[in-house]
């Protein structure tokens, strides 16, 4: 359901900063296409365990709850099944879909669904009708495999600016994800959004790769972006390329990511913004010399005026002008401790409002860190039984309980994003 109120007027997206006032924030949640997977697809799948789906949803739901209570929450399923009502749309997204995925021959069955049954079976996988031997055979359970990432809805599009982005993953088992989301933005009636798909560019090459998680909107001209197994320095030029079609100037902060261990598939799981002049980060990679660089691109006149590298994100940021104080995930003392606690996505803070962040209570050291620098910790169970007043507090971390989905690889931002928020002045 779309939460908020009873909206008919359509929405404008809209994203300037990491950290503005969330007005509107699109989600899945996690549904039995968490349970169509097994320990021997779970690496195909890109997960490294099984998720217990009921313990998932547990924690799932604090955070959703929490999210309703500041801003409209969109689910993706109802947006996709409205979007589906619409015969044309169905069929064209039907054989798109089924074209990527080399199973054409399911179209009768898929089109023969309502739009509420074929949103599921999108979303959920179409098991293999074993009517043949050839089929009998084949260990594939699914037609059409389940989407087991679905809830991490940071990845397959960015809300940048006034455009949605619309991603280009590294992972053929994610490019369902995409088109769906793609789909959703161009054709929902709740939204009114203008989309920019790398994959229709004139210049278009298979070596563009963009991910959501490592997209950070710092500032209107500033803009965050993590390369390594995910997102491409390719996909980093095509996005270079569209600021090059304004006559603004525009930096480009470039952060290299090692392709191990997993827990850095993204920049978002190693740097994530708190307030406007505070930074979640991972010390070991963000603040150490390493040989991963941090490249300064400065965009001005529509040029590409200067590449250079710098010491690191902090302190390009001080020199353009947004003076952020790091706070160490894990804390200051251990780099065990740090290590632990950044696997299970302790940098992985979703900002609700200025100095108003939501993560995972698992990482004590972590939100222990966070105390130090003057945010008050809430869980989110006292917020959402109203134990506690929220206009009481200027500067809070909401904790939930993230025993289960941090095992699937990600934090609160990794499973939001944000349609819509307010400017701000920094």
């Amino acid at each position: 359901m779309i939460k908020g109120d009873n909206m008919r007027e359509k929405l404008t997206t809209g994203v300037y900063s990491e950290i503005g006032d969330l007005e509107a924030v699109l989600l899945h949640t996690p549904g039995k296409e968490l349970e169509n997977m097994t320990p021997e697809n779970a690496e195909r799948a890109l997960y490294s365990d099984v998720l217990n789906l009921k313990v998932a949803l547990k924690e799932y739901e604090q955070m959703e709850k929490v999210l309703s209570k500041f801003a409209k929450t969109y689910q993706v399923k109802d947006l996709l099944k409205e979007i589906l009502e619409n015969d044309r749309i169905k069929e064209n997204l039907v054989e798109k879909i089924l074209k990527n995925e080399c199973c054409i021959e399911i179209a009768s069955y898929l089109n023969s669904l309502s739009a509420e049954e074929l949103a599921t079976r999108l979303i959920e996988g179409v098991p293999m009708k074993k009517d043949t031997l050839t089929k009998f055979l084949n260990p594939e359970r699914f037609s059409l495999r389940p989407l087991h990432n679905f809830f991490f809805t940071r990845d397959s599009a960015v809300t940048m600016y006034d455009k949605t982005l619309i991603g280009r993953m590294a992972n053929a088992v994610r490019e369902r994800e995409v088109i769906i989301m793609e789909a959703i933005f161009d054709s929902s009636q709740q939204f009114n959004a203008r989309t920019v798909n790398p994959a229709k560019s004139a210049k278009f090459n298979n070596n563009i790769l963009i991910e959501g998680g490592d997209v950070l909107i710092a500032r209107e001209d500033v803009l965050l972006i993590g390369i390594g197994s995910r997102t491409s320095s390719q996909g980093v030029d095509y996005i270079v390329e569209k600021f090059m079609a304004k006559n603004e100037k525009k930096h480009i902060i470039v952060q290299e990511l090692p392709d191990k261990p997993e827990s850095f598939i993204h920049l978002d799981m190693v740097f994530t913004f708190l307030d406007k002049d505070k930074v979640m980060v991972y010390e070991p990679l963000i603040m150490k010399p390493t040989r991963y660089q941090t490249v300064h691109i400065v965009i001005d006149n529509g040029k590409v005026k200067n590449i250079s590298t710098d010491e690191h994100i902090p302190d390009v940021l001080k020199k353009i002008g947004m003076d952020m104080k790091p706070v160490f995930c894990g804390g200051k003392n251990d780099p065990w401790i740090q290590e632990r606690e950044q696997w299970h996505s302790g940098a992985n803070f979703f900002a609700i409002a200025p100095g108003k962040v939501i993560g995972y209570g698992r990482n004590v050291h972590t939100i222990e860190e966070l105390s130090k620098n003057g945010f008050d910790v809430l869980k989110a169970e006292d917020i959402i039984n109203e134990k506690v007043k929220i206009k009481d507090y200027k500067k809070f971390v909401v904790t939930i309980e993230g025993s289960e989905l941090a095992r699937g690889g990600g934090g609160c931002r990794c499973m939001t994003m944000p349609v819509k928020r307010k400017k701000i002045n920094f």
